[in-house]
């Protein structure tokens, strides 16, 4: 049960990027929390199945230093391609 647990801290640790990295309207709300969660849940998974238990540091700081590093990385490289998709069909259309 204590997955739940890396679940939420992942799921907070992606929301917590998504409104501190700028661009928030270029990108779902939903995207931030969820990558967040899914990296928590990775992280975990790796470590127990590679015999970790939950009393163990390595898989706390892998559940919490997953997401805190990568979902903002992922967020900043993910809105910079989307302004430039937006700006690309702009130029195509010849709206600006």
């Amino acid at each position: 049960m204590l997955i739940v647990l890396a679940l939420v801290i992942g799921a907070t640790l992606g929301a917590a990027a998504h409104f501190a990295v700028s661009g928030r309207d270029l990108r779902g709300a939903a995207l931030g929390p969820l990558s967040g969660t899914a990296l928590g849940a990775l992280g975990w998974m790796i470590l127990t199945w590679a015999g970790q238990g939950p009393d163990s540091l390595w898989t706390w700081l892998a559940t919490i230093l997953l997401p805190a590093i990568v979902v903002p990385i992922a967020l900043v490289l993910l809105t910079r391609a989307r302004v430039a998709h937006d700006e690309r069909t702009r130029r195509e259309l010849g709206i600006a």
